[in-house]
């Protein structure tokens, strides 16, 4: 499922996106009818993994896979993203990133106005960690 429709700026930090999807009556996120706010997560998600791959390059022959872990100081502004007739604009920026930790800033908006923000946590290769203390 590709929610956003264009990357339209990036750098080593942050990203941009846009999305027209959010009005879209088959939208695979909507429930009874409507698409929550809430959803705008999984926007800002798909722009993390975006700016991931980005930054990645070309030379990288298998992508790192990266787990959302935790959503941190989410602000909806807004109940519904369906009503939303403008264009969403996806922002993120990378806060701090370690070898398999990143932590970034994300805000959605449509014609100027905030629709949510928040901070997400994100794990890379999951799998090739180890967690201290655990028996084997």
């Amino acid at each position: 499922m590709c929610l956003l429709n264009s990357v339209q700026a990036w750098d080593q930090v942050r990203i941009q996106c846009d999305a027209v999807s959010h009005r879209d009556p088959a939208n695979p996120l909507r429930a009874h009818g409507r698409l929550g706010a809430v959803c705008g997560i999984e926007y800002a998600a798909q722009a993390m993994a975006i700016h991931g791959a980005l930054q990645a390059g070309p030379a990288l022959s298998c992508p790192r896979v990266g787990y959302l872990v935790s959503v941190r100081s989410a602000t909806l502004y807004t109940a519904r993203l369906d009503d939303i007739a403008a264009d969403l604009l996806i922002e993120t920026s990378c806060v701090t990133a370690s070898a398999n930790n990143i932590l970034y800033e994300f805000n959605i908006s449509a014609a100027g106005q905030l629709l949510l923000a928040g901070r997400a946590a994100v794990v890379l290769d999951a799998a090739a960690l180890h967690i201290t203390g655990a028996s084997s």
